[in-house]
C-alpha cells in the first residue's frame, strides 16, 4: 500500500503540473526524482529534448522488452475543482498521461525491488506524445538507437469500459491519423470587380465537397477513411476587397500505413488541381502524423496471459480505435503491443476539461506491465 500511496501522490503532482508537448521539462524532472528513490541500472534524460530512458538489467543475458509511457498533458482549460486540479492555466491532463506515467513508476518500483531473472527492461517516457512528434524525436536520438528491444508495449486507460478491464486487439489497435494544411493564393480584386481577381472562396468550397465524396466513415468495412474539416480562413474583414488568399485544414484517418499514404497522395493531387483550375498557387503541408498501431499476435497473447494472470476481465475488440497514438511509430519499428485499461463506464471521455484519470486502476495498470515483462525477462 505505501509504494500504491507514493504512486497516487505522484500522479496528483503531475496532473497539477501540467506541460504542453515538447516543453515537459518539469515533468521529467519530478519523474527523475521519483526513479532515484529506485535507482535504475542507468538513467538518461533529456532524450527527444524532455524524454527519460530508464534501464533496469537482469542478472544474466536475455531479451529485452521496453514500455513506453508519456509525459504531456493538452492546451484544455480544466473545470474540476478537486484539490489536485491543474495549477497551469490553459493547460491540464485530459488524456491521463500523469496516470501512464505513475504506472511505469509503479513498474520501476517493482524491478527496483526485484531485479528481472534474464534480459533487460526499459521504461521510455517519452515526450510530446500528444502532437505527433514525441515517439520520432526518442527514435531518432542517438542515445535510443543503442535500444534493440525485442519487444515493445504501451497502455492507454479508456473511459466507456468497465474499471479494470482490459482491452485488446489482434493486428491494428489505433487508426493511422495525418493532418493536411492547404494554402491558396490567388489574387485581391475590389467587391464590386471580383472578376479582376482570383479568389480562393470557389476552390475551399469545391475542397471540402471533393474531399467529402472521398469519406468511408465505417470502420467496420474496407477502405475506412475519415475526413475531418478543422478550420478555415478565407481573406480578411475588408468589405470592400474580394479575398486573394485562403486556407484549409483536415484530419485524416485511416485503419491502414499504406491505404493512408494513398489517400495522402490522391488529397495533395486533388487540392493542388483544383487550386490550378481556379488560377491559384497551392501549398501544401502535413502536420501531426500518427503511424496506425500494428500489434504483433505473440505481443498482445503476451498481454492475455498477463491479464489472466491477475485475474483481469479481457475484452476482444473487434475493430481499430479510430484516434491516433504516436506509439503506433514503435510498432513499425518492434515487435510490440498497446492495450487498453478500462477507466470506468460513466468517466469523463478523454480530452473533456472534467476528466481526471483514475488512481483505482493505477496498480492495475503497474501489474499488467511488470506480469509482461516477467514472462519475457524470466524466459529461458
Amino acid at each position: 500500500m505505501e509504494n500504491l500511496s507514493a504512486l497516487t501522490i505522484l500522479r496528483k503532482e503531475l496532473h497539477q503540473n501540467p506541460e504542453v508537448s515538447g516543453n515537459e521539462f518539469n515533468t521529467a524532472k519530478r519523474i527523475v526524482s521519483f526513479l532515484q528513490k529506485y535507482p535504475p541500472d542507468e538513467i538518461i534524460t533529456a532524450v527527444g529534448k524532455t524524454g527519460i530512458i530508464a534501464t533496469y538489467n537482469g542478472k544474466k543475458k536475455g531479451k529485452t522488452v521496453l514500455f513506453r509511457a508519456e509525459l504531456d498533458a493538452l492546451p484544455i482549460e480544466e473545470t474540476n475543482l478537486f484539490e489536485h486540479k491543474s495549477l497551469n492555466k490553459g493547460v491540464s491532463h485530459k488524456c491521463g498521461h500523469d496516470g501512464h506515467s505513475a504506472i511505469l513508476c509503479g513498474l520501476a518500483q517493482k524491478l527496483h525491488a526485484e531485479n528481472p531473472e534474464f534480459g533487460t527492461v526499459i521504461l521510455v517516457f517519452q515526450p510530446a506524445e500528444e502532437d505527433g512528434s514525441g515517439a520520432k524525436k526518442v527514435v531518432e536520438d542517438n542515445r535510443f538507437q543503442n535500444i534493440k528491444p525485442d519487444y515493445a508495449f504501451a497502455l492507454h486507460n479508456l473511459p466507456g469500459f468497465k474499471m479494470h478491464q482490459i482491452i485488446v486487439k489482434d493486428h491494428i489497435f489505433s487508426c493511422a491519423v495525418n493532418s493536411i494544411i492547404i494554402k491558396l493564393k490567388g489574387k485581391t480584386a475590389h467587391a464590386g470587380e471580383p472578376e479582376k481577381g482570383f479568389n480562393p472562396a470557389m476552390a475551399i468550397a469545391t475542397i471540402i465537397t471533393e474531399f467529402n465524396a472521398l469519406i468511408q466513415s465505417d470502420i467496420a468495412k474496407n477502405n475506412y477513411c475519415l475526413i475531418t474539416p478543422i478550420y478555415s480562413k478565407l481573406g480578411k474583414k475588408a468589405y470592400g476587397v474580394s479575398a486573394g488568399m485562403g486556407e484549409i485544414h483536415f484530419t485524416i484517418r485511416s485503419d491502414s500505413n499504406l491505404e493512408m499514404t494513398n489517400i495522402e497522395t490522391t488529397l495533395e493531387n486533388l487540392a493542388k488541381s483544383i487550386a490550378k483550375k481556379n488560377n491559384l498557387k497551392c501549398k501544401v503541408k502535413w502536420t501531426q502524423s500518427f503511424k496506425a498501431n500494428r500489434n504483433n499476435i505473440e505481443a498482445v497473447e503476451l498481454i492475455r496471459r498477463a491479464a489472466k494472470y491477475n485475474s483481469l476481465d479481457i475484452l476482444e475488440k473487434e475493430y481499430p480505435f479510430t484516434w491516433g497514438e504516436d506509439f503506433g511509430l514503435f510498432t513499425e519499428h518492434y515487435s510490440g503491443a498497446m492495450f487498453g485499461i478500462g477507466s470506468g463506464i460513466n468517466t469523463p471521455a478523454l480530452h473533456n476539461p472534467d476528466y481526471d484519470f483514475p488512481d483505482e486502476i493505477i496498480q492495475t495498470g503497474v501489474n499488467m506491465f511488470h506480469q509482461i515483462s516477467k514472462q519475457i525477462t524470466d524466459a529461458y
